[in-house]
């Protein structure tokens, strides 16, 4: 069930278990005719924050409009959620007997099961030996064939489902990149049925979680995620994953100066705080905490109004909410220090603010325990 955030909860392609993408290949190995092995396939946390200190409890659906709409630079942001067809096939349960030639991308093929779900359920470990004749088992499920340019959003959404969903079901971790042809395990029809209304409309709310984990569309085979571009009027295509820092070598800087408006933490009345938000006048410069690649740039999630992420290598992410103008774009390397946008009272904020939060993977962590003390 999708985690309910208090005070402003808001909602929005995945990768496969081990936290890796598999390399180009792994699956395609295929069973030798002898009794000799040969390599089968690879198998392979959604929260918001508060605007300010009184702000109500809300939640956002996609397409909600923020107060105040923030400027884009030119180009504009190049996040898309494709549209998907929700053509599943229902995978029976049942055993197959692997035949000379056959790997598991060939058995997944014949059987429609996803490769890193026979894997699982055959406790198929490094570097994953199929033989010949040897029984596997076939898990049944629901399957989604990926298709090119596809997120983890916009597929969980064609369903119906929540994308958390999806990720437990298919034990994804990072870096969360879905593979073209891969075939993803969705909820049961059943189950998307009796959903109550409050998980179903849960299901469609987006919030930055989602973002970090299932904004980024599928990766074609044999191809790499898009190098970083130098600056925001060029742009990744939508259609392409972006290359994140592998390491975390720097520090972080404050992305502006003022006043604490909400820290982090909880903040009465069942409302939590993922980050802090700190007041300063419209317009002033939101800069880089620390070097990075841009992986979000835009307004989906309303509440935030201007939304920006930034992804600095180790699973650690910044996130910059409220901006009036956005002056970077998706899959741009930028600098600590580097101004990119400004900010304003868009989204739910009550007077210009910046709401700014540090991630370790999907677990926000307090900016105070990561940023220089204050004079």
């Amino acid at each position: 069930m999708r985690r309910l955030v208090p005070l402003l909860a808001l909602g929005l392609t995945a990768c496969i278990p081990s936290a890796r993408a598999d390399p180009p290949g792994l699956f395609d190995a295929p069973a030798p005719a002898a009794e000799a092995p040969a390599h089968a396939d690879d198998p392979p946390a959604r929260r918001p924050s508060p605007s300010d200190t009184d702000a109500p409890i809300r939640t956002v659906a996609l397409g909600d409009t923020p107060s105040t709409p923030p400027q884009v630079a030119d180009p504009p942001a190049a996040w898309v959620a494709r549209k998907v067809v929700p053509d599943a096939v229902d995978v029976p349960e049942g055993r197959y007997t692997v035949q000379p030639g056959d790997s598991l991308r060939r058995i997944s093929d014949r059987t429609g099961a996803g490769s890193e779900a026979i894997a699982r359920a055959n406790e198929l470990a490094a570097p994953f030996i199929v033989r010949r004749g040897q029984v596997l088992r076939i898990p049944g499920g629901r399957y989604h064939h990926v298709r090119a340019g596809e997120t983890g959003i916009a597929i969980a959404r064609a369903y119906g489902t929540a994308w958390d969903r999806v990720i437990a079901l298919n034990d994804l971790a990072a870096p969360y990149v879905l593979r073209l042809g891969q075939r993803l395990l969705i909820p049961s029809a059943k189950e998307v049925r009796q959903m109550t209304l409050e998980e179903r409309a849960a299901a469609f709310k987006l919030d930055i979680d989602d973002l970090i984990t299932g904004s980024e569309p599928a990766l074609a085979a044999n191809a790499k995620p898009a190098a970083p571009v130098r600056t925001a009027r060029r742009a990744v295509p939508s259609t392409v994953p972006v290359q994140a820092p592998t390491r975390f070598t720097g520090r972080f800087d404050w992305p502006l100066s003022g006043p604490i408006l909400a820290r982090f933490g909880p903040q009465g009345q069942g409302r939590v705080n993922e980050g802090i938000n700190i007041g300063v006048p419209a317009g002033t410069p939101i800069l880089a905490a620390a070097d990075g690649v841009v992986a979000y740039v835009g307004s989906e999630i309303a509440v935030y109004g201007g939304l920006i992420l930034i992804k600095h290598g180790g699973g650690w992410i910044t996130t910059y909410g409220h901006a009036e103008q956005l002056l970077v774009t998706r899959g741009q390397a930028v600098k600590r220090g580097q101004i990119i946008g400004r900010a304003g009272e868009t989204g739910s904020a009550r007077e210009p603010q910046l709401h700014f939060e540090i991630r370790q993977g999907r677990r926000p962590v307090d900016p105070f325990g990561q940023l220089p003390r204050r004079g």
